[in-house]
């Protein structure tokens, strides 16, 4: 049995009013991969019709529904009930992560506040987050990256479509990284001119919390850099330790 003391204990906020329901499957499987969660809590006015289509998500989920009335029209109180919690959460000192689920940039001071607590912060949204809160978190991961869950068949077909539509429209032009990854050559390279891939990829990924290779159609950098930037950049592979083979980069040019 695995000590759970030896992996990340998550709390998971999610904001449901500017989360997907279809997608929090997808979430937690992704988040659960980094860590053991512990607490998983979504917040919203669930007397709306707007949050209807959550019920079956909470339930099978273990989801605990926070209720949190609309006192005024217009303004979301959602966001103060879920802040509160997490400072409640944070000086309670169980918890080495949290996943703030929202596209609301509402939570960029939250998150900062978070870090400056040496908390790690996975940060969960749609692509059109503003750019304020992906920066915010230690790791900002797109729901237009992950899978799916399953649905009921009369709806299923439709959403698998705009699935795949969004995720061409939404698919990112590879060239955007030459830039980071010459900068990461330049501070990594050995004395033959190699970089290590992996050391390439934690300083993107440091520099631009919401890097991650399905954005661009992979699974991992080094297929980007072989597939997509092969007129920028060529490769080689290196033995390292037992079986595992280190990927190195280096420009054309150089």
């Amino acid at each position: 049995m695995k000590d759970l003391d030896d992996h990340k204990k998550i709390a998971v906020l999610i904001d449901a009013d500017n989360a997907q329901h279809t997608k929090m499957k997808a979430i937690l499987d992704e988040i659960s991969a980094h860590g053991h969660v512990l607490i998983k809590r979504a917040y919203g006015d669930w007397s709306t019709e707007h949050l209807k289509n959550w019920k079956r998500s909470l339930n099978e989920l273990a989801i605990q529904p926070v209720q949190q009335f609309a006192y005024t029209t217009g303004k979301n109180s959602t966001d103060a009930s879920m802040i509160i919690d997490a400072m409640d959460l944070l000086y309670s000192k169980k918890f080495d992560a949290f996943a703030l689920v929202s596209s609301d940039s509402d939570f960029t001071k939250l998150a900062s506040r978070l870090r400056e607590s040496e908390i790690f912060v996975f940060g969960v949204g749609e692509m059109k987050t503003p750019i304020s809160f992906r920066n915010a978190c230690d790791d900002f991961i797109f729901t237009e990256n992950l899978e799916l869950e399953e649905i009921d068949d009369s709806t299923k077909d439709n959403i698998k479509k705009s699935k795949h539509d969004s995720s061409q429209k939404n698919k990112e032009n590879p060239t955007k990284l030459i830039p980071l990854l010459k900068k990461a050559w330049e501070q990594y390279q050995d004395d033959n001119g190699w970089a290590n891939v992996s050391s390439a990829g934690s300083l993107i990924k440091r520099s631009n919390p919401d890097f991650d290779p399905r954005t661009y159609g992979a699974t991992k950098l080094p297929e980007i850099i072989e597939n997509s930037l092969k007129n920028y950049f060529k490769t080689t592979k290196f033995k390292g330790k037992g079986t595992v083979n280190i990927v190195a980069y280096k420009p054309n040019d150089a």
